[in-house]
């Protein structure tokens, strides 16, 4: 690799740090508002076109099926393109599918635009916790990770206020077009940002790779930086981002690790939280603004406790922070099962629910909801993090579909119910806690170069 293909340092581009983060994890809102924003949705068209439980499952599904391809497809674009690019794809994409959403004459055009829609977020999964990874330095890579997923969570809450500001107007086609406001300052914004050192310096663009680290790391820090990454470079001979890199002796167990934390992320039940939590206390009779309330009660809590998990994950760890949630999530899951089964004053089993749902959604964003999406990024090598991070995207996707298209039809009274389905959940976290504590890896202070070479060794 030579620098025959570097800028001159004259033509680049001026960096502020706050900017190229905020800009950087800004797709995190799109993710969290597309997530979020069906659960109010979903009040008002049940009515309107007479959904059933499995039309409400396919509907809220339909946007993980086109995540899994969009996650799928950035593992290619990564390495064609660059993580910043893929980015800006996944904005214009998901613009035109909010779009469509928004115009959708009927039931069945709304799967496919949701479709459409959910490929745009898959992109921009699958890519931002990498695109973030790269940029911070080892001593806060987890607290700009977690970044994204305060981003997500705010995506979640702004689409709960939107919800609970049109349903009494019936105004679901301006719910979807709220996500335009973050798509249309993601695309804009990422124009005037880099490419990440890796990226750059894998291009032998290294006067370019050095500003972007003068910009995010200590003075100290950046010709450390710099040799890791050449020498990262240099142990791989080709710079392809293929799957069948992932199956590399040295890279599977880390392989395993991501997929088992994707995997665990959405069986541990916050989507089926989050997309059906309005419907589900229509079901144990209350009205639909009343729950739509009650849910941003839930989506300020979850902001809270990711800006906390911020502060918190580069001293404590990421392995403690999942195992003190699944301890939680297990409590509060079982708990509300119970209360949902032999509480029978409506008040009562409203005031209890909602405060048990909280504590868990609480317990979720401490560990499961920030630390996967940091860990993922970190657990794989240069030359297998594209491929890596769109394969756990494309798990992790296929899971939240399963898990939000089955949810209404389990949680319905003539199946298990939902006091039973909170019990199958808190199963799931017992035995998450249990997998977590022997297989997942720390990977606190150290940085990405570090991770790969002792991977290596």
């Amino acid at each position: 690799m030579t620098q025959a293909t570097a800028a001159p340092p004259s033509t680049l581009r001026r960096i502020n740090p706050v900017t190229l983060y905020f800009f950087g994890a800004l797709g995190g809102i799109l993710f969290g508002y597309d997530l979020g924003v069906i659960a109010g949705i979903l009040v008002v068209i049940t009515k309107v076109w007479h959904l059933s439980g499995f039309d409400k499952g396919v509907v809220t599904a339909s946007l993980s099926v086109g995540a899994m391809i969009g996650a799928g497809l950035a593992a290619q674009l990564i390495g064609r393109i660059g993580r910043r690019r893929t980015i800006m794809v996944a904005g214009g994409v998901v613009i035109a599918g909010t779009l469509a959403c928004a115009l959708s004459p009927g039931f069945d055009a709304m799967i496919a635009f949701r479709t459409l829609l959910g490929l745009g977020v898959g992109l921009s999964s699958a890519t931002v916790p990498a695109y973030l990874s790269e940029l911070a330095p080892a001593r806060i890579r987890g607290a700009m990770g977690s970044l994204n997923q305060i981003f997500i969570v705010s995506g979640i809450l702004i689409a709960f206020l939107v919800d609970y500001w049109l349903q009494p107007y019936g105004q679901w086609r301006w719910m979807f077009a709220g996500a335009l406001v973050p798509a249309v300052a993601l695309v804009i914004g990422l124009r005037y940002l880099p490419e990440t050192p890796r990226w750059l310096i894998n291009l032998g663009r290294e006067d370019e790779a050095r500003a972007v680290l003068a910009a995010t790391h200590h003075a100290g820090e950046i010709e450390a930086e710099m040799a890791s990454i050449r020498e990262v470079t240099r142990l791989d001979t080709e710079r392809t981002h293929r799957v069948r890199d992932l199956l590399a002796e040295r890279v599977r167990p880390m392989l395993f690790v991501a997929l088992l934390l994707a995997v665990g992320q959405q069986f541990s039940g916050v989507n089926a939280i989050n997309a059906y939590f309005p419907t589900m206390l229509v079901s144990l009779g209350f009205t639909a603004n009343t729950a739509l309330l009650s849910a941003i009660v839930l989506g300020v809590t979850k902001l809270a406790f990711t800006a906390w998990v911020v502060f918190v994950v580069d001293r404590w760890g990421r392995k403690p922070l999942l195992l003190i949630g699944n301890v939680v999530m297990v409590l509060t899951l079982g708990l509300t099962g119970w209360v949902v089964l032999n509480v029978h004053d409506k008040d009562t089993l409203g005031a209890l629910t909602v405060v048990l749902l909280v504590l868990y959604l609480a317990a979720y964003e401490l560990g499961w909801g920030a630390v996967v999406w940091v860990m993922m990024a970190e657990v794989f090598p240069l030359k297998a993090r594209g491929a890596g991070m769109g394969a756990a995207a494309v798990v992790l996707w296929a899971s939240t579909g399963l898990v939000t298209a089955v949810f209404p039809i389990m949680s319905d009274h003539n199946h298990l119910g939902i006091g039973k389905s909170m019990y199958v959940f808190a199963a799931i976290n017992a035995v998450l806690f249990v997998l977590t504590r022997r297989l997942v890896p720390e990977t606190k202070r150290r940085s990405l170069e570090q991770i790969e070479l002792d991977l290596r060794g």
